[in-house]
């Protein structure tokens, strides 16, 4: 389990520090390399290739838009330690693979750390229509998966009528090339990446404040593609003993 765990958090999100609120975040640092790359890309790949249905959700339509935020990850990554050559794609881990050989989004979940969700506005609301989620903590895809934010965040207790208007607000108003981020952490029992909890079972392995042994954080980004529209959010999660 320990080549899934980080040294530490980034200073950004030291647990020592507020939470922050949403903040600005410069164009191009949506996505990361973390020290636990090795190791979590080992799962995700493991997680796509042998429970593909329960990681990885494509409606019909979605096409367009994973295309496209795999097209803005490839400008992104020789930035990041990976070799890119046209589709031919070379991992800081040594993976290597054709992006051609499977979906957009699916390959996007074999190269990058970030779990990625898109949605796209659907009347007056933002609908996940493909996301590709390997390290779900406390939630389960195929529950989520083709419905709007105020759905998505069911039974959250404080995502009341007033938070669904601001979240909605939030997704309509954020810019091409103007990306924001905030995050999150909790204390855990265990490291598990994998956490896929049902309505139907809320259980989570999270532990008591004081003493849990684990600190489960997430950077979540949220950003814009210029052509299709579509809203990405992207979850990099980081484990980190206490």
């Amino acid at each position: 389990m320990t080549d899934v765990l980080h040294n530490d958090l980034p200073p950004e999100m030291s647990p020592d520090r507020a939470l922050p609120g949403v903040q600005p975040l410069a164009a191009d640092d949506w996505l990361r390399v973390s020290d636990a790359c090795a190791g979590q890309m080992a799962e995700r790949r493991a997680r796509l290739a042998g429970a593909r249905d329960a990681v990885l959700f494509e409606s019909a339509g979605s096409e367009d838009a994973a295309a496209e935020v795999l097209e803005a990850a490839l400008r992104l990554l020789p930035g990041l330690g990976f070799t890119v050559n046209g589709s031919l794609v070379t991992c800081p881990d040594g993976f290597e693979t054709d992006t051609r050989s499977d979906t957009p989004l699916a390959m996007l979940g074999q190269i990058v750390q970030e779990d990625i969700c898109i949605l796209e506005k659907r009347g007056s609301e933002h609908v996940l229509t493909a996301a590709v989620l390997c390290f779900p903590a406390g939630w389960t895809l195929s529950e989520k998966a083709g419905r709007p934010l105020t759905q998505i965040h069911t039974p959250v207790e404080s995502y009341d009528a007033a938070m669904a208007t601001r979240v909605q607000r939030l997704f309509d108003g954020v810019q091409a090339g103007r990306p924001l981020w905030r995050n999150n952490w909790l204390k855990y029992d265990a490291a598990t990446l994998y956490q896929p909890h049902s309505l139907q079972n809320p259980r989570r392995e999270r532990g008591d404040h004081a003493t849990a042994p684990y600190i489960r954080a997430e950077r979540q980004c949220i950003l814009r593609m210029p052509r299709t529209r579509a809203v990405v959010f992207t979850i990099h999660t980081y484990v980190v003993s206490c």
